[in-house]
């Protein structure tokens, strides 16, 4: 296994492992430049809030849908950083919003 395979199994692993023993669930959604809407699921991780789970459906009805299970493509991925409900320009979302997006 090459170094990079072995980087996208840890990396997959982690975000896996935290979405399948999450116990805590917190949906936002937010608005980009070009129009697009963000949807994101997040999870606690220590004093951290992890995203699991993101979607992105853009401007012309594309929909992207990032998770352990689909780290990335051609058009974006998961993003590998924390966010702060309190400093990201984040809306609160329902667990049923989310889940109407996700699983269209």
């Amino acid at each position: 296994m090459t170094d990079f395979a072995r980087i996208a199994a840890d990396t997959a692993a982690y975000y896996r492992a935290l979405d399948e023993g999450a116990t805590q669930r917190h949906h936002f959604r937010h608005a980009d430049e070009e129009g697009g809407l963000w949807y994101i699921e997040g999870v606690p991780d220590g004093a951290e809030l992890i995203v699991v789970k993101q979607a992105e459906l853009t401007s012309d009805g594309g929909l992207y849908r990032y998770s352990w299970e689909h780290l990335d493509d051609e058009h974006g991925g998961l993003t590998d950083r924390a966010i702060d409900p309190e400093e990201d320009p984040l809306e609160v979302i329902t667990a049923d919003d989310f889940q109407r997006l996700w699983t269209r």
